[in-house]
Parts: C-alpha cells; structure tokens; sequence
C-alpha cells in the first residue's frame, strides 16, 4: 500500500518558496567566483586586483554561508535537501581557496 501525503503538508510549496532565495543567492555566489577566478593581477604592485579579488570573495563566501544559515533551520532543512546547498558550499570554498591563495 503506498503512503499518501496528508492534505495540509506543504512540502512542495514550501520547497518552491525557497528556492528562490537559494538560488538568487546560489547565483551571486557564482557570478562573483567568477569574478573572481577571471581577475588576474598584472604584478605584485597591482594593488586594485588583489583588492578586487578579496572582495569577490568576501561577496562569494558571504552569499555561500547565507545559503547555509538559510538551510540550517529546521524547517527548511526538512524540505530542501543537500543538493540545493553543496554548489554554494562548492563555491565558497573555492573562493576562500582562490582569497589564501592570492595572498
């Protein structure tokens, strides 16, 4: 016998709801990885570079841990699972990667 949902459970509404904060977000985290992954530095002197890189990460790994804090509520943790959350976390660590590795 297969289990029905109950119907006031409002799962898949819910999910819909909050996909779009976690995708919004999930959005600016790639957009400013990529930034800045594609910013390249013409020498040690090249101080806007650098400064642009540190704040592309800190934009990145910002939005990455609002995806977190966002999905560690129980609530949301209950509806969305780790895929909606793995490519922000990708994403921030690549850009605290990309920020250590800069200098």
């Amino acid at each position: 016998m297969t289990d029905l949902a109950r119907p006031d459970d409002d799962r898949g509404c819910l999910r819909v709801v909050l996909a779009l904060p976690f995708g919004v977000l999930t959005l600016i985290a790639a957009y400013f990885c990529w930034t800045a992954m594609s910013i390249r530095p013409y020498g040690s002197w090249d101080d806007d570079a650098y400064a642009g890189i540190a704040l592309s990460c800190a934009v990145t790994i910002a939005a990455a841990a609002s995806v977190a804090v966002l999905w560690l509520l129980p609530s949301v943790r209950r509806v969305m699972g780790w895929a909606w959350v793995a490519p922000a976390l990708v994403l921030g660590v690549a850009a605290a990667v990309r920020w250590g590795v800069s200098g």
